[in-house]
């Protein structure tokens, strides 16, 4: 017997919102370099972004009888996070896509694949996915509803922070997540001041501090000196 588990905890909405606010890359480097999910798990409309917690489900492959299951409870805000063996099927497409907006679901990632983008762009629901494919799928196998999963190389767990853009997707651990914001606002406020540096003139050898290190390794230029 497979049983569905519908709730869940959830990083605070405020705590999403604060997330929401940085850059997929932003985060993974703010919070040491970890979250990011495989590259290969694209956005199908590279316009489209989200943050959300994680709803996970785990489908088998070329199988999508659970994410039909994962839509029905999902709640408005969440981000389904299916992990589906990295099959290139169409588990998901533009009636599902319309099921998650009527809903108010946030996003959709997947290790599998997707069809009808077109129709799905023209939605505009964010769509995720390692895959774009036209196999159908079929409806038979059950499978866990949040449950702790890997996807793109990440562990997910059903509450966590999920943000996606244009770079990519990242993962963010719900405890870890209130401090993952701070962490970002010092890092864009970093950021910031290395753009003022450049525009002043400086180079980014002497901004990034690597003139010593550069130095000692025993780069040398036809300059008097590294600058």
């Amino acid at each position: 017997m497979v049983h569905v588990t519908t709730k869940i905890d959830r990083a605070d909405p405020a705590v999403v919102k604060g997330l929401a606010a940085f850059s997929a890359a932003t985060i993974h480097e703010a919070q040491g370099r970890k979250g990011a999910l495989d590259p290969t798990i694209k956005p199908i409309d590279r316009d489209t972004h989200f943050c959300g917690p994680a709803f996970t489900v785990v489908c088998h492959p070329r199988d999508n009888i659970m994410l039909q299951v994962a839509i029905s409870y999902a709640q408005p805000g969440d981000v389904l996070v299916v992990a589906s063996g990295g099959q290139a099927a169409g588990q998901f497409g533009d009636v599902l896509a319309n099921a998650c907006v009527a809903r108010g679901i946030a996003a959709l990632v997947t290790d599998g694949g997707v069809r009808d983008t077109r129709e799905i762009r023209e939605l505009g629901f964010p769509v995720f996915s390692r895959f774009v494919a036209i196999q159908g799928t079929v409806k038979e196998s059950l499978g866990p509803v949040n449950q702790p999963l890997v996807i793109g190389g990440q562990l997910v767990r059903p509450g966590d922070v999920v943000k996606g853009d244009c770079d990519g997707v990242v993962v963010v651990a719900r405890e870890a997540a209130a401090d993952a914001v701070e962490a970002c606002r010092a890092r864009e406020e970093a950021e910031a001041g290395y753009i003022r540096r450049y525009r002043d003139g400086e180079t980014p050898l002497t901004v990034s501090g690597l003139t010593a290190v550069l130095a000692a390794k025993g780069l040398t230029t036809d300059v008097e000196e590294l600058r």
